[in-house]
């Protein structure tokens, strides 16, 4: 039985790239997203066709137990999740605060810190049982600091940090390994990025001969590293950004 690896927010950035990296690797590889049935199927072609496992399934993680019932699934129909990655988003765009309505704010929780508490509440017992598992978090800058407009990203990144280290003050003896990854930067993806630029605008930041948007196939490379160290040098928490930017402690 191969190695099982879970990924909520399996979308063509991150998340897909994770999944294809863990898949070269001989894991089963569970890819999850919302929406967009065709393009999920196709990521999971992908890994296929270069001699992958992997399986796609629609999961809106807003939905009371749906991540609930994805963990107790995936366990039963491909084996106990060796790692996991949260990596959705929570970002609602940029809006000061008489424009940031209770319903989106609360929506950039439920995403952003209460949707990883409840795959820790289930998986997290499960791993700590069979004492091995990785639970990968990708984070944003918002995580360490709030700028204006970022009312909502900022207070659902920053608890997904803080859930992060009371995750680890908890587990990370009954070896479990959550590690929190700051994203410091533009990630080249098309379906997140991309959508929320818009096609000329994203495109122009991709042929920008001054600028770098960070490659996911690349960040994948560290994700995968990150859930194999050994538990005598675990990384706990990181950043990641292009050699182009400006590292977020260093910003005015």
């Amino acid at each position: 039985m191969k190695p099982v690896c879970l990924i909520i927010g399996a979308g063509a950035g991150i998340g897909g790239n994770v999944g294809k990296r863990f898949a070269a690797a001989g894991y089963h590889v569970v890819l999850c997203r919302r929406s967009d049935e065709e393009g999920l199927q196709a990521m999971v072609r992908d890994i296929e066709a270069a001699g992958g496992s992997a399986s796609g399934r629609l999961l809106n993680a807003a939905t009371e137990d749906s991540i609930e019932e994805c963990v107790a699934a995936v366990e039963a129909e491909h084996g106990p999740i060796e790692v996991a990655l949260y990596n959705l988003g929570a970002q609602i765009g940029n809006r000061s605060l008489e424009e940031t309505s209770y319903k989106a704010f609360e929506l950039g929780w439920r995403l952003g810190t209460f949707g990883l508490f409840r795959l820790a509440s289930v998986l997290c017992p499960l791993m700590a049982q069979r004492c091995k598992g990785s639970i990968l978090v990708t984070s944003a800058t918002a995580a360490v600091r709030g700028n204006a407009g970022q009312h909502s990203h900022a207070a659902a990144m920053g608890g997904r940090r803080m859930l992060c280290q009371t995750l680890n003050a908890q587990y990370a003896s009954q070896g479990v390994h959550v590690a929190h990854i700051l994203v410091d930067g533009a990630v080249d993806a098309p379906d997140t990025l991309g959508k929320m630029l818009g096609a000329e605008a994203f495109q122009a930041l991709r042929d920008a001969p001054d600028y770098n948007l960070m490659q996911p196939s690349e960040m994948a490379e560290t994700y995968f590293h990150i859930a194999h160290q050994h538990r005598s040098a675990w990384t706990h928490e990181l950043d990641l950004r292009a050699h182009s930017d400006v590292a977020w402690w260093n910003h005015a």
